[in-house]
This record gives structure tokens, sequence and C-alpha cells, in this order.
């Protein structure tokens, strides 16, 4: 495999899981980083969560926060182990492939581990509720459309 082939599987792997794990962080960052401030998460308060619902959302949300957080940090260190081969003075196409593996591997687990969550979520909430969520998740998606790579590649605008 190429180093050009190689530099596209990892940006189309780094482009599917932006967009599903940003609607994540999204709501980590309104459901559990303003907790810190308020007793109550900002998206249970959006979701408008009865007494038991907030329960048992909070119940669910910590652990899944705490996994997630373990798979970003072992993304993070795949990516710099696959960067600095890709930078090295002669890298290596299998190491190459083998770490990308690893990433797909480590993206694949925690959409898998997302999409628990958010059925585990959805159980707890009625109908109204669920289509808040889905339509946030959805707005998320959109702000999320393109990668932090992409970004670095655009043509600043002409002045």
């Amino acid at each position: 495999m190429n180093a050009r082939v190689l530099k596209s599987v990892l940006a189309a792997s780094l482009a599917l899981n932006v967009g599903f794990v940003g609607a994540v962080g999204y709501r980590q960052w309104l459901g559990s980083g303003m907790a810190r401030t308020q007793p109550a998460s900002a998206l249970a308060d959006r979701l408008s969560l009865s007494p038991s619902q907030r329960a048992a959302w909070h119940a669910l949300e910590q652990p899944f926060l705490d996994d997630l957080a373990t798979n970003w940090t072992d993304i993070r260190a795949q990516r710099q182990a696959l960067l600095d081969e890709i930078f090295s003075g002669h890298p290596d196409t299998a190491r190459l492939a083998s770490i990308q593996a690893r990433i797909a591997s480590l993206q694949d687990a925690q959409q898998k581990r997302v999409i628990a969550q958010l059925l585990a979520e959805q159980a707890v909430l009625d109908e109204g509720q669920r289509a808040l969520l889905k339509t946030l998740l959805l707005d998320e998606y959109g702000r999320q459309a393109s990668t932090r790579e992409g970004h670095l590649h655009q043509v600043p605008p002409q002045p």
C-alpha cells in the first residue's frame, strides 16, 4: 500500500468516527461538562426528565463517559503512533496498516458502545423525549460534517 492510499484510509476512518462521536462529545459537554456547576445536567434539563428518569439517566451516564474517555485515550495513542510512522525516515507500510487496523478496531468498539448507550438511554425516555434527543443528535452530526484534517488542508479565503 502506498502512502497516499494509507493517508486516504486514515482520513476516511477519522471522518467516519468524528461525526458519530462528535455527537456524543456534544452530549458529554451538555450532560456532564455543565454538571460540575449544576446538580442536574443540561441535557437532562433539555429533555425534561422526571426525577426517576434523571436517576436512571445518571446511572447510565458515568460508566459510559468513563469508557469513552478510555477509548479516546487509546485512539489518540494509536494516531500518534501512526503519525510517528508516517513521518519517520522510512515508513513501514505493514506497520502503518497494522496501526490503522487497530484504530479502526478501537473506533468500531467505540461506535458499538455509543449505540448501546443510546439504546439504553432511549429506553429511559418517553416518545417526545426520544424525538428531541434524536433531533439534537442529528443537529450535532450536521455541525460535525467536516474533519479536522480537512480543515488543515483548506485554502484560506483570499482577501
